[in-house]
């Protein structure tokens, strides 16, 4: 089973070939960034038109068992999710409702501030405020995994300890290993292990050891100190690989409609625009050597069967069936 727990970009039947070639089981694209309900809607349909469309390549899964199933039949399964929660534009029903049209991973916040809490980005994390309390709660019953990859320690801490179900980090890395703002701290691994969740190990040059991205075992061995920290059942893979993303669509993640100025996003002004894809991961159909890897530094049969899906399917399986 190998599952990524976060992918972004323009999927097409470019991707979804790449996909299948590469023996995916499950994958979560972005359905959004910044967008309100009535977009964030649109794109929903917009995966469905595409489902239809690509129906001997991918289908859009709800449950652990529609996972299981692509894995039978070979079908590239598509959980549905957002980066961000403007679709909820404040109203505590609409969780409900969006996870009623099937969406199944809402990460709390993005780049800023918002209703619900703290980014990595501002000087200031908030923590939850009571808005994003209820979020938390409602989200776990209704069958919502909540991720916090973009929100600051203190909110995800705060998530954490709010959540009546485990929650996730899908696609970043330890700070202690890689310092960064997008990276999560030892105390939120700690923490996420303690209550059941996951964090998926992110391939993104930004955010990733120059060493993790050059070679297969060189990722291998941040999965293996990860797991140091966080447990090997606590732990997979997120790699926020990105689909033919131009200058508009790396505009429109850093910047939406908030501000006029110059956004790095996770880059920096040495490192402004694109950043080249790992070494080891030119394209998504490579993901799948990764299991030859982990083995390399150590991991047995079993554990490598956790980090490539095992560890994300059950956590889906405790949050939404």
């Amino acid at each position: 089973m190998l599952i990524d727990a976060l992918q972004c970009g323009e999927f097409d039947r470019e991707a979804f070939e790449a996909l299948h070639k590469g023996g995916y089981t499950c994958v979560t694209p972005t359905l959004g960034f910044w967008e309100g309900t009535l977009e964030s809607m649109d794109a929903i349909g917009h995966w469905r038109d595409m489902e239809r469309e690509n129906s001997d390549l991918i289908r859009i899964v709800y449950k652990a068992d529609d996972i299981r199933e692509c894995e039978k039949d070979g079908k590239v399964g598509i959980l549905l999710g957002y980066q961000n929660t403007n679709l909820l534009e404040d109203r505590i029903r609409f969780v409900e409702l969006f996870a009623d049209m099937g969406v199944r991973v809402l990460q709390l916040t993005y780049n800023n501030q918002n209703e619900l809490g703290g980014s990595c980005y501002e000087e200031e994390d908030s923590g939850l405020s009571r808005f994003g309390r209820e979020v938390v709660r409602e989200m776990a019953r209704a069958g919502i995994l909540v991720d916090c990859s973009h929100t600051g320690d203190r909110t995800t801490l705060h998530a954490i300890e709010h959540s009546p179900k485990p929650i996730a980090v899908t696609h970043a890395n330890p700070a202690s290993v890689f310092p960064h703002k997008r990276n999560r701290s030892d105390d939120v691994l700690h923490a996420l292990a303690e209550t059941g969740g996951v964090i998926g190990c992110a391939a993104y040059r930004n955010i990733t050891p120059a060493d993790a991205c050059a070679t297969i075992r060189g990722f291998a061995e941040l999965v293996a100190r990860t797991v140091e920290i966080a447990g090997v059942d606590h732990v997979g893979i997120g790699t926020d690989y990105s689909y033919k993303g131009d200058d508009k669509f790396r505009d429109w993640m850093r910047k939406g409609r908030w501000t006029r100025s110059v956004q790095y996003g996770a880059g920096s002004p040495k490192a402004p625009g694109a950043v080249a894809k790992p070494e080891w991961l030119p394209g998504p159909e490579r993901l799948g050597d990764l299991a030859g890897g982990l083995k390399e530094v150590g991991f047995s049969d079993e554990e490598v069967g956790k980090i490539m899906g095992g560890n994300w399917l059950r956590l889906y399986e405790t949050v939404f069936g």
